[in-house]
Parts: structure tokens; C-alpha cells; sequence
């Protein structure tokens, strides 16, 4: 295998209700300008890619954009295509687009490692989606396409939320843990969002007793009754718009950007698993990403002992204990632990999505897979400023899941000082 190292990456920020700078019905420039396009965000993502790393676009040799429902949302396909305007030097490049729902990110970053594996030493990847074109209930109806859609749908208008209502519940049932324990999650995440100027919700103050139980300003808001307790506002992702790029490269792919390895993190090993669509045979567990992690940690050959930092893919609250466990950092039923022992804190032994996860930082579905992984890298080269670790970490892992854990990819990256 040929060792694959992270130039680096940038993202645009993430959009959508709740941020200062998003156009809505009651901004004041509502009718005076308009928020960002897909396409833009992609080109905002690349091109700020290249430039904070130095790499020249004639330099890219194979290009992957990650982007679910661009064909609903923007009635936009061929996005390799559209790839290719971001600059002329992309042109005449080899541009795929590729989906996985919530994991096409990932999977973006799994087809550039699978081509710099089969000869190509400088990949470029983007994961981009513009989802604040339709209303919620719309859009929940775009989303459930990454379910059976002829099977799952019916469950709840909101289709997604209803599925992790059903985990959150079983969860419950199983371990004995409940709203108050699970609020720890949420307050964490916008308080790193806070911290956090590419977030979403960088602006939004969010209080513990906010986030422990429903009411007026945090309603359960299912209409299907036997798992409508079991799902808050609070508890959700957000609706964003957003784009994120990173650059993949081999060691002759160093040597041609005449690039140092210590200023890289490599890519020590990776999983990618899919399941059945509408067949998950224990709500309380990620099987797939469990699968997944195995796959990454043997190829990385690395123990969980040193990882230093994790990104996982908090779509709802309750996904972030199912990730941590699934990733092995807690037996089932004692993620919550972790969270209230403060270790997934920024300042803890093991951070959990210090720029706010999905929760806060933001959700624009086809950016996740693409953004963990440069986060992880902005980490470990000390470049987060205000929610930076403490201690650059030497170890991080990210866990990109697309649907009820249907598809899965999870990372293994090692940084280089």
C-alpha cells in the first residue's frame, strides 16, 4: 500500500437558520442579496484549499465532489462537471461525483485514497450540499430518500428523526439513561460551536436546562406518538448549507508540490461498509460503523489508547454515545460516562467534535465526511484556534455514517512533527 498523507483543507462556513449571516424571511437584507449556491460553496471550499496550502490547481490529478441530493435541493446533478468550473486549471481533470446520503463526504475521501492506491499521486476532494432551499417538511421528505424509502417512510413525516427517536428510546429502555444525562451532549456541542467561527450556530447560547427536557422553546415536535418523547429540537442537526476540501496526496505526490511530510498528517488506515437499507437488527448499536472502525484500526495498526481527538457524526445526540462505542472508546451503554466525566471535552482525554459536530458546527450532508477529516488535521497542526486542543493530538479519528448506519466510513490519522 502506498502511504497517503492530508495536504490539508479549508471549509466555507456553514450556513442556515439560526446564523447572523443567513438570508431569511426576517433578515434585513431578505430581497437584497441571496445566500451562497452549491456551486459556490464548492468553489469557496476548493479554492480556499488551494490557497491555504500552497498547492497550484494543475498540480490536482483526480477530483471526487461528495454530494447526496443536489438533484433535489438544487435540481443540480453532474457535479464532477461542475467541479470542473472551479478554476481552469480543473478542467480536463478526471471528476466523479459520488453519494452514500450523510457518508458521501466519506466516501469521497475513500475514492481519492482507492486512486492515489491505483497511480495517482494528487487527489482533490470536495463534499459540498445546499439544503435552505425548501421548507423542513420538504426537505424531510429529500433527506428519507437515504432510508427505504418504500419501507421507512411512513414511520413519520419527519422520517430520520423518527429512526434515531426509535434508537434514543431503545437506548433508554436498555441502559437507564435519560434526557438530563443526554442534554451534557448538546450543551457540549454548541459550546464548542461557540467557540468556532466556520459554525452554524456559532452565535447560538444554549443552556443545559434548555436541552434536558421539552417545552415551549424545545418542543417534541414527531407527530407519530409512540416516538414523539423521544425526540427534542434540541437533540436534532442542523439544516446547513456548506462546502469542505481536502487535498490527498502519495510521498511522489509530496515530492512533486515539494511539500514536507511533518507538515502533513497521514492517513494511516480506513473502513467503509455498507448494510441493507431498512434492516438494523439491534437499535442500540452502530453495526455497521463497529465494522467499519475494525477495518481502519487494523489497517492503521494503531491502538485506540492514543487517539487524541474523534469526529463523529452526531446527526442526533444519542448518535454520538452510539459512535463513541461503536469506535470502542466505551462499552454499550456507558458512553454517557465519557461525557459526564468531561473526557470528551476540548480540555478532556479524548475530544469529541471540538468545532461542535453536527449539532452545532452544522450538517450540509455531502461536506460532513470531508470536513471531520480536515478538522481532525486543523487539530493537529494547532490551527483551531479559540477551540484548539490544548496539546496538538498525535492521533485522531473521524466516523462519517450515511442513513440508520448503513454505510459507514471511519478514519485512522496520524500527525507528522
Amino acid at each position: 500500500m502506498r502511504r497517503v498523507f492530508v495536504v490539508g483543507g479549508a471549509h466555507t462556513t456553514f450556513l442556515g437558520k439560526g446564523h447572523p449571516e443567513f438570508i431569511w424571511k426576517k433578515h434585513p437584507d431578505f430581497g437584497k442579496r441571496d445566500n451562497p449556491s452549491l456551486e459556490e460553496h464548492m468553489r469557496g471550499a476548493a479554492l480556499s484549499a488551494l490557497e491555504q496550502t500552497g498547492v497550484d490547481p494543475q498540480a490536482i490529478e483526480r477530483g471526487f465532489v461528495g454530494n447526496f441530493a443536489g438533484q433535489t435541493f438544487n435540481s443540480q446533478g453532474h457535479l464532477g462537471a461542475m467541479a470542473a468550473r472551479i478554476h481552469p486549471d480543473l478542467a480536463g481533470k478526471p471528476w466523479s461525483r459520488v453519494e452514500a446520503a450523510c457518508a458521501s463526504g466519506g466516501i469521497a475521501i475513500t475514492g481519492a485514497v482507492e486512486s492515489l492506491q491505483a497511480g495517482y499521486d494528487v487527489a482533490l476532494v470536495v463534499g459540498a450540499e445546499m439544503q435552505t432551499s425548501v421548507s423542513a417538511r420538504i426537505g424531510a421528505d429529500f433527506l428519507a430518500r437515504a432510508a427505504h424509502y418504500a419501507e421507512e417512510r411512513a414511520i413519520d413525516e419527519f422520517t430520520f428523526p423518527a429512526m434515531f427517536a426509535r434508537r434514543w428510546k431503545a437506548y433508554q429502555e436498555a441502559f437507564g439513561a435519560t434526557d438530563a444525562d443526554l442534554a451534557h451532549v448538546v450543551t457540549k456541542a454548541y459550546s464548542n460551536g461557540n467557540r468556532n467561527p466556520f459554525a452554524h450556530m456559532r452565535a447560538a447560547k444554549r443552556e443545559y436546562e434548555w436541552a434536558a427536557q421539552a417545552g415551549d422553546r424545545n418542543p417534541c415536535f414527531l407527530a407519530n406518538e409512540e416516538l414523539k418523547p423521544y425526540m427534542k429540537m434540541s437533540d436534532c442537526s442542523q439544516v446547513s448549507d456548506g462546502g469542505s476540501a481536502a487535498i490527498l496526496v502519495t510521498e511522489d505526490g509530496l515530492t512533486k508540490l515539494g511539500i514536507h511530510p511533518n507538515d502533513c498528517v497521514e492517513l494511516k488506515g480506513w473502513g467503509h461498509v455498507a448494510n441493507p437499507l431498512g434492516q438494523v437488527n439491534d437499535y442500540t448499536q452502530l453495526a455497521t460503523t463497529r465494522a467499519a472502525a475494525t477495518e481502519a484500526f487494523n489497517d492503521a495498526g494503531i491502538d485506540r489508547d492514543t487517539v487524541g481527538v474523534v469526529e463523529v457524526h452526531d446527526c442526533f445526540a444519542v448518535t454520538e454515545w452510539l459512535m463513541v462505542e461503536a469506535l470502542g472508546f466505551a462499552q454499550p451503554g456507558k458512553a454517557s460516562e465519557l461525557t459526564r466525566s468531561g473526557a470528551t471535552q476540548i480540555e478532556g482525554t479524548l475530544p469529541v467534535n471540538t468545532g461542535g459536530g453536527l449539532l452545532s458546527f452544522g450538517h450540509p450532508v455531502g461536506a460532513t465526511g470531508v470536513k471531520q477529516v480536515v478538522e481532525i488535521w486543523r487539530q493537529m497542526k494547532g490551527l483551531c484556534g479559540d477551540y484548539q486542543i490544548p496539546t496538538p493530538p498525535q492521533v485522531g479519528v473521524t466516523a462519517n455514517m450515511g442513513g440508520d448506519d448503513r454505510t459507514a466510513v471511519v478514519t485512522v490519522l496520524q500527525n507528522i512533527s
